[in-house]
């Protein structure tokens, strides 16, 4: 005869197999740290400065100035993290259904209208849910697992990638 304490019934035995199936994504889910940009400069480092002029393309009116040594300083304590920050989307992979890829950026145009900012103020982010491209112009939340990754773009050079697990229009 079977030990008593051994023993499940069917429905011990289903709710413990449906848990199994239901629990992982609400046991493992794990919350967000909300960051701003301001964490993503190391803490005691100062503001990044221009020190030279660096290059302009006449045919793109584009100017990538030349940051101090603090423009490429990262916060290593965010590689890893799972963080929410707010941000402006710059497209750089976008279809019919919307943008996967992307600039997250500290304020409306930057990179387009003015220098980019320095590398450790962008973050390259990638979406499995693109998000809708006329909501482009709206600041964002974006929520995902953070990497330092310095990395060249045509529009500046970033210092954080981000893969995007949640996006939703910033409210003020």
């Amino acid at each position: 005869m079977a030990d008593p304490k051994l023993t499940l019934s069917r429905r011990q035995a289903l709710t413990l197999m449906g848990s199994g199936v239901i629990m992982p994504s609400t046991a493992f889910a794990q919350d967000a740290r909300e960051i701003t940009w301001d964490d993503l400069i190391p803490p005691g480092t100062p503001y990044s400065e221009i020190i030279g002029e660096g290059e302009m393309d006449e045919a793109t009116d584009f100017w990538a100035p030349i940051y101090d040594e603090n423009g490429i300083k990262l916060n290593e304590t965010l590689s890893g993290a799972y963080i929410r920050m707010p941000g402006f989307v710059i497209p750089f992979e976008m279809d019919a259904e919307g943008v996967t890829e992307f600039m997250l950026v500290p304020y409306v145009g930057a990179c387009i209208h003015t220098p980019p900012p320095p590398a450790n103020q962008l973050v390259m982010a990638t979406a499995a849910t693109p998000w809708p491209s006329d909501e482009l112009w709206n600041p964002v939340w974006v929520t995902g697992r953070m990497q330092t990754q310095l990395q060249d773009t045509e529009l500046g050079q970033t210092g954080y990638f981000i893969q995007v697990d949640e996006m939703e229009v910033y409210v003020w």
